[in-house]
């Protein structure tokens, strides 16, 4: 990944993605990666780390599809998030590596 920003909030971020044009919710149509994740890439990434709640952890994905489709998935990432989202984002490459 060229740059990093810093957002200071989980709806900031979305937000700032959307103006960028990241506007699907992959969350609502992870099918669409699930059934062919070469075909995505993350190209953004921000974490966020509750200040006492580890139920506010998350992370933010910016998506991007070979054809030019751009969206977002938020995660969590605590101890009890969805292994099967784990996966699905551990298929698909980071821009830049």
């Amino acid at each position: 990944m060229s740059k990093m920003y810093h957002y200071a909030t989980v709806s900031k971020a979305l937000d700032q993605l959307h103006e960028k044009g990241f506007t699907c919710d992959f969350n609502l149509n992870s099918d669409a990666i699930k059934k062919n994740p070469e075909k995505f890439e993350i190209v953004h990434v921000y974490r966020y780390e509750g200040e006492s709640d580890p139920g506010d952890e998350a992370v933010v994905y910016g998506i991007k599809s070979n054809s030019g489709k751009k969206g977002v998935y938020v995660s969590g990432f605590s101890a009890d998030s969805d292994s099967e989202t784990s996966q699905l984002l551990l298929e698909l490459s980071i821009k830049g590596r």
